[in-house]
């Protein structure tokens, strides 16, 4: 039987590997069997501190269910999700980033987040989907454009939010109701328009494995208020992102790492009387204009 020390115990797990597995599962996981038998020369890993991350991430896996992603949270808290969404939308723009002809750069993407939900309503441009929620009400409004500032015509913004508290609707209740979300599709012109709320800062779930290790870094769990938007339409490259009000906490520490200057929308207030669609709003108002640029996909 032979006998592994301490300097080729890498190679040896490396040498294992299957002449046949697939060329990427082999990429992927050379370079995690490197990284994680390097992180623990580098500390000298203790048997004890070994067990203990094993134990942290049993009860990262414990906690998720199918309304909680502990996982998801804590690549969102590590940094790595944005990392990720960063690369992603640079290998699929690449060659609207190089068109020195473009006329705008595509929209900074961000994380998805924990609380999306596929399917929710179809409603026409204007629609208000903050009626009765809690929170203060905002007009958004603007244009879907390419590159070159041609409008993209029926393209679907899928918006969501937490409430003017922070709280999603996945976490009231049964969490089995839709609120504050909708599908719109911009006009010919590719403008867009609707009612909702705006965002409120909130934390994001403290109470399980995640939050100890930020309790332990140090760390809050807020995020700046935003409210979410995937834009989408065939032959462009989609993007997930947020738009997040200027006048927020956080904007500067946000637990997810998501924010980017780009998407720091000023929210203008405004007193009752008529607002842009013609209604007559009895209490005080805002309103949000974003220009959203998507990249041509490629052929």
């Amino acid at each position: 039987m032979s006998q592994h020390q301490t300097t080729d115990i890498t190679q040896a797990v490396l040498a294992r590997l299957a002449d046949d597995c697939d060329p990427r599962f082999r990429q992927i996981i050379t370079a995690v069997v490197k990284h994680a038998h390097a992180l623990a020369r580098e500390v000298d890993l203790k048997p004890d501190e070994w067990m203990a991350a094993i134990q942290f991430l049993t009860r990262v896996g414990q906690t998720c269910d199918a309304k909680r992603q502990e996982f998801i949270l804590l690549s969102d808290t590590l940094g790595l999700s944005m990392l990720v969404v960063q690369m992603e939308q640079e290998r699929r723009s690449q060659a609207a980033l190089a068109d020195a002809s473009a006329s705008a750069r595509p929209t900074e993407a961000t994380v998805q987040g924990p609380f999306y939900w596929q399917g929710s309503p179809v409603l026409p441009l204007g629609s208000d989907i903050g009626e009765g929620m809690p929170g203060e009400p905002a007009w958004y409004s603007g244009r879907i454009t390419d590159t070159h500032g041609k409008p993209i015509a029926n393209c679907c913004l899928d918006v969501w939010s937490g409430d003017g508290e922070g709280i999603y609707d996945m976490q009231i209740g049964d969490g089995s109701e839709m609120r504050l979300r909708a599908r719109f599709h911009t006009d010919e012109d590719g403008r867009y328009r609707f009612w909702s709320i705006k965002p409120y800062y909130y934390p994001v779930p403290s109470d399980g494995p995640v939050g100890d290790m930020l309790r332990a870094m140090g760390r809050h769990p807020n995020r700046p208020g935003h409210i979410h938007m995937m834009v989408y339409r065939d032959g462009y490259v989609p993007v997930t992102t947020h738009l997040f009000a200027h006048d927020s906490p956080y904007l500067d520490s946000d637990a997810v790492f998501g924010v980017r200057d780009s998407l720091i929308v000023e929210y203008q207030p405004h007193a009752p009387g008529t607002a842009p669609d013609g209604r007559r709003m009895d209490k005080p108002w805002h309103s949000a204009g974003y220009d959203f640029v998507l990249a041509e996909a490629a052929a």
